[in-house]
């Protein structure tokens, strides 16, 4: 994949957002030396990117969140250090948004700055197995509530469609209809489908512009 400066995936809360920008955060880091990740969700108190701190750090990936990061302090304000997304422009940074509207109010702090520079993409990550966005009008108006909250267009979709450990090749395929008519009807280009890597030999020459990753762990 050809990353922008700053790659930003946001959508419904559950879709998987954060296991994604860890594993690409993984893979450019492979092609950039100064790569970041940063949770850009101020309001949900949990930061699941934390949970590949170690991973993160002995990949030399940096790591950008909030000092409340797991804790249960109400923190609105953006943190100074969110803004090395925008204002250091020798690192590649990829960006955990949020889900849904309040998600993406700390995005709309740094918008006109990323605007400006014009090398972002931001992809509306969508699963078919979320009971809220199963159809195309409820995806509409995530990508509408998103966008004016957070005050830039998305660029493209990714099909990240999956039942967590139960997800079969099978579970994959059937989602692919539902990521075709999200693309014709959002108007956005599908870029990525998402899978596990376990499951690439079974899929492989089905579908296009796979992206296999590892399943997040999490602490015990």
């Amino acid at each position: 994949m050809n990353y922008k400066r700053i790659t930003l995936l946001s959508g419904h809360y559950g879709s998987g957002k954060t296991n994604i920008a860890v594993n690409m955060a993984l893979e450019l880091k492979k092609q950039y030396e100064r790569t970041a990740i940063a949770d850009l969700d101020i309001v949900n108190p949990y930061f699941r990117t934390l949970d590949s701190k170690k991973e993160l750090d002995e990949a030399g990936i940096e790591l950008i969140v909030s000092q409340y990061a797991n804790t249960n302090l109400d923190a609105p304000a953006l943190p100074q250090n969110m803004y090395a997304i925008v204002h250091d422009k020798t690192l590649k940074t990829i960006v955990d948004v949020g889900g849904d509207d309040r998600g993406a109010l700390a995005l709309g702090r740094l918008s006109p700055m990323i605007w400006e520079e014009k090398n972002y993409d931001m992809f509306l990550v969508i699963n078919y197995y979320r009971p809220l966005t199963r159809d195309i009008a409820s995806l509409q108006e995530v990508r509408a509530e998103i966008e004016m909250a957070g005050r830039l267009p998305f660029t493209g979709i990714i099909n990240n469609s999956n039942l967590a450990s139960g997800t079969t090749a099978e579970t994959v395929l059937a989602s692919v209809d539902y990521a075709k008519e999200a693309e014709e009807k959002l108007g956005l280009p599908l870029v990525l489908t998402t899978i596990e890597e376990r499951l690439y030999p079974q899929l492989e020459g089905k579908i296009e512009n796979m992206f296999p990753m590892k399943l997040q762990k999490r602490p015990v």
